[in-house]
């Protein structure tokens, strides 16, 4: 049965049996060096790169997302698994601690050792704009397995024949390197994302979709005896301010990144910009007309995303609150084209309930303001976003509306776009509900954090702790003892 289960898991099959065989493998997957699990990750990326070519053929019919696009995103899917094989290797993410025992102390301090440990099995739910980077070997996947945790991952039924060929590729780069069966699964089908959810052994889920998505996984979770924590990426309207001194002085090349940014993908970003302050004027400019007229036809992921965004761009304009200002309207099936909706600052305050619902696609709205002091009143309106983004001029007083942006955002943009997101270390890809249901990034390094838990450990014998904690190994990895933080010299090697 066993056998079974294991090919079962290369290319999607039924939750209890990828779930048994993830069971097996955690002991295996906790145990093995920080070396090891790097090794597996560096595996996994090794071979994605090697059948990009195929992968991106795949992808694209799936998808229609573009060939160069989804290389662009191959690269980025393979640079953060390598990612984080140095994340663990380094070793810092661990958060090591040691406090040695003081009798002398009020009240007497024992000795107490402190680190991170794996969650256990993982829960991890595709994207479907991201069909790499969100996906069977994205982030979420790098990081859970970077952690020391098994990885279940439910693909998404926008690319099901890719996310079967991503599996077989992980599996196999993982078999080849030496890591325990089950220690990666697939499973599909809405059914199959409650049940894995439901499972006992599944310690923690990590899902990047819609509100609606979301609240229902959530739903299962509550029932469970021992609901597990759930890391959700939802919705977004990521708000932009853009003062009358940044349009003054480069114009063109704002609403050039304006409109590259909010169609980039089909609009179909996390971070598209999808409400825009502007000084009043901005909306009638010709060059903003002349700009989305040129953008192509899009072709959207789903032909559900596509039956919701005539409807969703027909809510702003039919309801009064908001007239087409650059653009066309676009059917309910096919193609779809980019269009720019526009409103006032006063129709904003009173009409934000319809004017913030996200409509994903090439579509954005755009707020006149006659002076950006209405601006902070009106971002406390705004949920809670990924990113938040403000062009302005260096003599320009910006510091209310930076305080109201950091209160409801996860990433300030300065004079940028928001539509791309590095894979680094200081990297916060989050935000406030309902844009994520947690404090924690899930991109770039720290993102391991969410798989991880904290443990104690007092008067431990050396034998009794985790390799990690015992003092030759600590030798290697940066902790923090007794108060002080401690770094490893440079000719020393992680343990």
């Amino acid at each position: 049965m066993r056998g079974e289960a294991a090919e079962l898991a290369r290319v999607g099959g039924g939750v209890s049996d990828v779930v048994a065989l993830a069971a097996d493998a955690a002991p295996a997957v906790r145990a093995a060096s920080r070396e090891v699990r790097a090794g597996w990750l560096r595996a996994i990326a090794k071979a994605v790169d090697a059948a990009a070519d195929a992968l991106v053929e795949i992808a694209d019919r799936e998808t229609h997302l573009g060939a160069e696009r989804l290389r662009g995103e191959v690269a980025r899917t393979t640079g953060q698994l390598r990612l984080f094989a140095g994340v663990v290797e380094e070793g810092s993410y661990l958060e090591a601690i040691v406090d040695a025992a003081d009798p002398a102390a009020v009240p007497p301090r024992p000795e107490l050792r402190r680190l991170l440990r794996p969650l256990g099995t993982v829960a991890v739910f595709s994207a479907s704009n991201f069909p790499f980077a969100f996906s069977v070997a994205g982030g979420d996947t790098a990081a859970a397995l970077a952690a020391g945790c098994p990885v279940v991952v439910k693909g998404h039924s926008g690319h099901p024949e890719l996310s079967r060929a991503t599996a077989r590729i992980v599996t196999d780069a993982l078999a080849a390197a030496g890591a325990p069966t089950g220690a990666f699964g697939l499973v599909e089908g809405r059914q199959a994302g409650l049940d894995l959810v439901r499972a006992p052994v599944v310690r923690a889920a990590a899902f990047t979709g819609s509100l609606a998505g979301a609240q229902g996984l959530m739903d299962e979770i509550a029932r469970r005896p021992d609901p597990i924590p759930f890391f959700g990426e939802l919705g977004s309207t990521n708000p932009v301010v853009v003062t009358p001194g940044a349009i003054a002085a480069r114009g063109d090349a704002i609403l050039d990144g304006l409109v590259a940014s909010f169609t980039l993908g089909g609009g179909q970003f996390c971070t598209k910009p999808g409400l825009v302050f502007v000084p009043r004027g901005v909306a009638d400019d010709r060059r903003l007309h002349e700009r989305v007229a040129e953008r192509p036809a899009f072709t959207l992921l789903t032909d559900r995303i596509t039956e919701a965004f005539a409807p969703g761009v027909a809510r702003l304009r039919d309801d009064g609150a908001a007239r087409v200002v650059a653009g066309h309207a676009s059917e309910a099936s096919g193609p779809v084209r980019a269009m720019v909706v526009a409103t006032d600052i006063g129709t904003f305050l009173g009409r934000s309930d319809v004017l913030l619902e996200e409509c994903f696609g090439p579509v954005t709205v755009l707020v006149e303001y006659d002076s950006v002091a209405e601006v902070p009143a009106a971002l406390s309106r705004v949920a809670g976003s990924l990113t938040g983004t403000l062009h302005a001029q260096p003599d320009e007083a910006i510091d209310d509306i930076v305080a109201a942006l950091e209160e409801r955002v996860g990433r300030v943009v300065f004079d940028g776009w928001p539509t791309g997101v590095a894979v680094t270390w200081s990297q916060h890809h989050g935000g406030p509900w309902p844009a994520t249901t947690s404090a924690f990034t899930s991109v770039g390094a720290t993102s391991i954090r969410r798989f991880l838990r904290p443990v104690a450990y007092q008067q431990a014998p050396a034998a009794a702790l985790p390799a990690d904690l015992r003092d030759e190994a600590l030798a290697g990895i940066p902790h923090r003892r007794d108060g002080e933080l401690v770094l490893p010299s440079k000719t020393e090697g992680t343990s």
